[in-house]
């Protein structure tokens, strides 16, 4: 439950954050161009705190933290008095409008590259690109346990994530992908996944199970035996190496837990074979069933594992802010690519993702750290810029449009045409937070 109630409490904290920013590149650009703004509110619905500012303006905080808007002195809302007429909306020259409406993806594009330069700024702790045991396409390429990724299609990686990255375009389009790998005795190779296999309605997430690259996971060694322990407690000492428990045989550390849970469930007594000094004995240890962390319960016996070898991502503030140009760059076009795959069909429409998954992600890069929750904020951002300039009546894009449309023929759009407009937009929308809300059911179910 703590986990609902924490990607509840970091949903909030992001879409608040971001929204804010985006409707105030809003009101920020209206008050530049002599526009009166009645209101400005984070969330939508009944107002859960309100107060009026010396400039004329209702500052609200709203019950449904899903959004927010920028109210503006418009004629077509009501009448506007002789005195305010310079300051009404729709009689602006449209290029101002266009700047207005177009001000709060642009925020959000603003948002994005600080939070990516704080991001490298800060350093971003990560793992080195080493593989362990592959499967899938990986495998039938030639890739092997212990190879180091040094480079995706000739752009070099430094670590896990950024090689994850690197490879989100080529899963998305289902093209060849080159990794050059490095392995243990140093020699280096180049080896191409044939991406173009998958299927095309294989959303990500599945894309790279198929794809079978995984991180080397560390060693079955205890490195660290915890005081008071059911590990310390059976004569379990730092260093020991885990060769099988019950008879089943211990690969690395990562399976150590799942086969402590699955022999626990029928008996806590295990019997540990390990090696230590050179030598093989046998411990019996109790499993005792915990709360880890603040965690969900599970068997545990107290040990931690060796330290994996880690790759921090950080940049001088110079240097940072080209990264984060090109970071948001690289990501904005990846999400128009993606956008233009689900719509030709070359990307599966599984790879929509709602307000559920988001909360998760929150969550999870919050406990993480502060440099993987920037960046965690600089894709939602980034999203919502890219999102907002989607030719949609109803988001800023339509708006965008009209005012094009505007421009071509000479006057503005006819209100019947704008109300045609907002229906469809409607439509569109409620479409599009279905089919992500249907996506991440699925996700949660399976």
């Amino acid at each position: 439950m703590s986990e609902f109630f924490g990607s509840v409490w970091w949903l909030i904290v992001t879409l608040g954050l971001l929204v804010t920013f985006h409707e105030f590149g809003h009101f920020w650009v209206a008050r530049r161009c002599g526009v009166k703004v009645l209101r400005f509110s984070v969330g939508f619905g009944r107002a859960l705190w309100k107060r009026s500012g010396r400039d004329g303006t209702e500052y609200w905080i709203a019950m449904i933290p899903l959004g927010g808007y920028v109210k503006f002195l418009d004629a077509r809302e009501g009448e506007v008095e002789p005195g305010e007429a310079a300051q009404e909306f729709t009689g602006k020259p449209v290029w101002q409008r266009i700047a207005i409406v177009a001000a709060g993806p642009a925020f959000n594009l603003i948002f994005a590259v600080a939070a990516f330069w704080l991001m490298f700024s800060v350093g971003k702790p990560d793992f080195a690109p080493i593989l362990g045991q592959p499967s899938g396409i990986a495998a039938g390429a030639g890739v092997a346990a212990g190879d180091r990724i040094l480079a995706i299609d000739g752009t070099p990686v430094a670590t896990w994530t950024g090689a994850l990255d690197a490879l989100t375009d080529d899963l998305l389009l289902r093209n060849p992908a080159t990794l050059t790998l490095r392995n243990a005795a140093g020699q280096q190779r180049d080896v191409t996944l044939p991406l173009q296999q998958l299927p095309a309605d294989t959303g990500m997430e599945q894309a790279f199970g198929q794809l079978g690259l995984k991180l080397s996971p560390p060693a079955a060694i205890a490195a660290k035996v915890m005081a008071d322990s059911p590990a310390a407690q059976a004569g379990l000492r730092d260093g020991d190496r885990i060769l099988a428990i019950n008879g089943e045989k211990i690969a690395n550390f990562a399976e150590i837990g799942p086969i402590i849970g699955k022999h626990a469930a029928k008996s806590p007594a295990l019997d540990f074979t390990i090696l230590r000094d050179g030598q093989r004995l046998g411990v019996t240890v109790t499993a005792a069933w915990r709360h880890p962390d603040a965690g969900p319960a599970r068997w545990i016996i107290g040990i931690a594992p060796p330290d994996t070898e880690r790759a921090t991502l950080r940049y001088g503030p110079l240097h940072a802010l080209g990264a984060a140009f090109a970071t948001t760059w690289d990501k904005a076009a990846t999400t128009f690519r993606m956008i233009g795959g689900m719509l030709t069909g070359q990307a599966s429409t599984k790879n929509l993702s709602g307000v559920i998954t988001i909360a998760q992600v929150a969550n999870t890069s919050a406990h993480m750290g502060l440099a993987w929750f920037l960046e965690f904020l600089g894709l939602i951002s980034l999203s919502l810029a890219v999102l907002n300039l989607l030719p949609i009546p109803l988001l800023d894009g339509g708006h965008l449009l009209y005012y094009l449309i505007e421009i071509i023929k000479g006057s503005p759009v006819s209100e019947r045409t704008m109300i045609a407009g907002q229906y469809l937009g409607m439509a569109l929308l409620a479409a599009l937070m279905g089919l992500a809300f249907y996506n991440d059911i699925l996700r949660l179910v399976s």
